[in-house]
């Protein structure tokens, strides 16, 4: 008797567990429970979806279950395999799931061409000064900046005073100190790069730095058409859009003049290594900003994905230029926010650019 007992108490118990197996459903395994009668397929994301970009799909009956891996799906009656699908070309996709003879409804997704991208420059701007002993430290990066890509724009803006009895003269000195106190300038010589990042000191050592930020793609482009008409100036500035990514853009427009000579001094050992270099070659010279210096707003109804906008601004020659034939424009696309350059460029009096799509 109590072997019998025990035998029918081991049969009920692994009868028991079987059948609280058999009945619990789990995720994709559409087995037991309240029977499905219709299927819904879905996105894993709400992002927006771009050519070359991944769409992962769920399918879901209306039981709760999750019978992604078990379904069949097709994109445009076509077949595919797994849950996720990578579009090719732009369009509307029409995805529809099918389980155990349910079929969902369509799923209809927006694949976007790819925004635009540009090449990029890099803005560096150099707080410099002739009387500034190691400033030629910066000079002589810049050379090997120039001598290594053509994706830089630089600004020289010098410092502190055309007051010739003071031991801070400058001749070419421009009032900068809200850029300075932008950055938060703690000495002399300092360059930024795009407005919010530090050259690192030694700057020929670190060119590497502005090769690498030119290197990598950007969301705005810019084109200039400078002109000279006796002494007005008048630039056709065009901006294109790739992405919405892009926040409060401004547009900072300087004149800069070349070929300004003028004794340097020096503690540094470029150059020659003389205390004083005489008459020295000063270069991408801030002569002018004819808009404000932290940028004038673009009309916020021309800031949206692959949009031109276009604008021509007219001045007078700034009456410090020297010599009107060693001019040059630059332009760049700040983020109002932050103070970041999206995209900045140089243009000679005479040059017809066009944007720069990569």
């Amino acid at each position: 008797m109590k072997t019998n007992y025990l035998f029918k108490s081991l049969f009920f118990a692994l009868t028991l567990i079987f059948t609280s197996c058999s009945s619990d459903s789990s995720d994709d395994s559409g087995g037991g429970g309240e029977q499905a009668t219709s299927i819904t397929v879905t996105r894993q994301s709400s992002s927006d979806v771009y050519v070359g970009d991944a769409i992962f799909f769920n399918v879901i009956t209306d039981t709760g279950a999750v019978v992604s891996n078990s379904a069949s799906l097709s994109v445009n009656s076509v077949g595919i395999s797994g849950i996720n699908y990578t579009p090719q070309t732009a369009g509307v996709l029409s995805v529809v799931a099918t389980y155990n003879g349910l079929t969902s409804e369509p799923l209809e997704v927006t694949v976007l061409e790819l925004p635009t991208k540009f090449k990029r420059n890099v803005l560096i701007e150099d707080y410099t000064g002739t009387w500034c002993g190691w400033c030629p430290r910066v000079s002589y990066g810049i050379e090997q900046v120039d001598a290594t890509t053509d994706q830089s724009v630089t600004v020289a803006i010098h410092r502190v005073t055309t007051d010739q009895s003071s031991g801070y003269y400058d001749p070419y000195t421009y009032e900068a100190s809200a850029l300075e106190n932008m950055i938060g300038l703690s000495g002399y010589p300092t360059a930024m790069l795009n407005r919010t990042t530090t050259w690192t000191y030694p700057e020929p050592s670190n060119v590497s730095q502005i090769v690498d930020l030119a290197d990598t793609d950007a969301d705005v482009g810019l084109a200039l058409t400078p002109t000279l008409d006796g002494t007005t100036i008048s630039i056709d500035v065009k901006i294109k859009f790739g992405s919405l990514s892009v926040s409060n853009p401004k547009l900072v427009v300087y004149i800069l003049e070349d070929d300004l000579f003028h004794d340097q001094t020096n503690y540094t050992s470029y150059y020659g290594g003389g205390a004083t270099l005489s008459n020295f070659e000063h270069d991408n010279v801030l002569r002018a900003s004819i808009t404000d210096l932290l940028g004038s707003s673009i009309p916020s109804a021309e800031v949206f994905a692959e949009n031109e906008y276009s604008q021509t601004i007219t001045a007078d020659v700034p009456s410090n230029v020297t010599n009107t034939s060693k001019m040059r424009v630059v332009a760049f696309v700040t983020n109002g926010g932050n103070n970041g350059v999206y995209n900045a460029r140089s243009a000679s009096f005479g040059d017809t650019q066009t944007i720069e799509e990569l």
